[in-house]
């Protein structure tokens, strides 16, 4: 029974550091494209939404997304796939995309807005350090309940010994 109160915040933990693993490498990403200086105009070949939820009682999410081509300086044509992008950019239009040279594909056209970036990451960063905070808070306080109890289940144990007195001497 212990093993459930460890492995069960043990594995909310391990998806919290992986999604902050992919928030930071995503936000490093942006940075990146918008500081190389490097910027191409790029078509929008698609505009898809994409749900999730709405199980039961749950709310539905609809995400956009756009697909986009541009070439680089070097004359290489690149597709990319960006989510989250303004609704008001339809298949056909041009856009400017930002990039770097060692990894265009990491593209992306967001308009630099470094400080809403920052500030967008360190929330979520602290959203889910709060979260992961709270399994470890919740393992060792489980931890140091479990321990104080000799019995499982947290029952108490009591020895009682009998005395050394013959029945017929007892007073």
């Amino acid at each position: 029974m212990d093993v459930f109160f460890y492995a069960v915040p043990g594995l909310i933990i391990a998806l919290v550091a992986f999604a902050a693993v992919r928030i930071i490498r995503r936000s490093l990403e942006l940075r990146s494209a918008w500081n190389s200086g490097l910027t191409a105009e790029a078509r929008c070949l698609r505009s898809y939404t994409t749900t999730s939820g709405g199980g039961g009682d749950s709310s539905v999410s609809t995400t956009l997304h756009h697909v986009y081509e541009f070439r680089t300086r070097e004359g290489r044509a690149v597709r990319f796939d960006e989510s989250n992008g303004p609704s008001t950019i339809v298949e056909g239009d041009i856009v400017t995309v930002h990039y770097t040279a060692e990894r265009p594909e990491k593209a992306t056209a967001h308009a630099p807005s470094p400080v809403k970036a920052a500030a967008g990451t360190i929330g979520i960063l602290v959203f889910l350090g709060v979260a992961a905070a709270f399994c470890i808070g919740f393992m060792v306080t489980y931890h140091q309940m479990s321990s104080s109890f000799d019995m499982p289940f947290g029952g108490s144990h009591v020895t009682y010994e009998e005395p050394d007195v013959p029945y017929d001497e007892v007073p």
